[in-house]
């Protein structure tokens, strides 16, 4: 009988994990399609190429992130505490919440600039970042067209900064508080970096990224080795990658080669990669 009540309540689970992805989509398109079809870069339609792809990859990143992302967390905050002394992991836990979420955004966005940057410099890696770069039309949606390994590589490197000075605690009344604040917005601002909008916001695109900023970290064109933070591109300009010209890009993806079915793209990663490859990373790589 316990059995069968311990089935029932992970379909329960389960449901309702596919109804808050679904929800979380319908809020997404509700704000961002609208914004796509009146200020699209290029027009492209609701149902541009390669959007059964970026659907799929949307509902299987929502479904297997958090199965992956959460003992890589718990392991990183273990760490962090058993290594580092307790003058530096409780550096920052005395400050309001406002002051932590602040410092949090800025200590993870240095975290998530040096692993996107990693995922492009190191050829394993790459081979699962490329997943990301395949779209040849960025849109919303493209936000969440990730391999899980690729994601959870990213995110734990802005987490490892926020458990090692004291801005994400691994005991305390909300132990989960900040970094889940920090994953949120960074999510939300994500989707409106991809999203086919035509908005800049001049001189404040030194300091907050746009869909323009982002854009060209996508093309095929010449790209290479720019535009990495999500959302402070001060990162950029402090460590000698920003790009920013004066036209938008005419042309995205990659030209690393990609499955078009999300089970190969999931699956390509672990095959042997060409002899090439080894010692080279994509020249057109995003």
């Amino acid at each position: 009988m316990w059995q069968t009540s311990a089935l029932y309540d992970q379909i329960v689970a389960f449901g309702g994990q596919i109804w808050h992805i679904a929800l979380t989509l319908g809020i997404a398109t509700a704000v961002f399609a609208p914004l796509e079809y009146f200020l699209a870069v290029r027009r492209s339609g609701f149902f541009y190429r390669g959007w059964r792809i970026d659907l799929a990859w949307y509902f299987l990143s929502g479904l297997t992130l958090g199965f992956v992302l959460g003992p890589i967390t718990a392991t990183i905050a273990w760490g962090a505490h058993a290594v580092l002394p307790t003058a530096m992991t409780e550096a920052a836990s005395a400050l309001p919440l406002w002051a932590r979420m602040i410092g949090a955004m800025i200590v993870g966005e240095v975290g998530f600039y040096w692993g996107h940057r990693w995922t492009h410099a190191i050829p394993f890696l790459w081979q699962f970042h490329a997943v990301h770069h395949s779209a040849e039309h960025v849109g919303f949606l493209v936000n969440t067209r990730g391999h899980p390994v690729d994601v959870a590589f990213t995110r734990a490197c802005g987490l490892v900064l926020l458990y090692a000075f004291g801005f994400a605690d691994a005991v305390g009344p909300d132990p989960t508080l900040v970094p889940a604040l920090v994953v949120f917005v960074g999510s939300f601002w994500t989707y409106f970096i991809h999203a086919n909008v035509k908005v800049r916001l001049g001189f404040l695109e030194e300091v907050i990224s746009t869909p323009f900023f982002h854009h060209w970290h996508h093309t095929r064109e010449d790209h290479k080795d720019h535009n990495y933070a999500s959302m402070v591109p001060v990162m950029d300009r402090i460590f000698g990658t920003m790009y920013r010209p004066k036209d938008w890009p005419t042309e995205y993806g990659t030209a690393t080669p990609m499955p078009d079915s999300v089970i190969g793209q999931l699956l390509q990663p672990f095959a042997p990669p060409p002899v090439a490859a080894l010692t080279k990373v994509d020249p057109g790589a995003g």
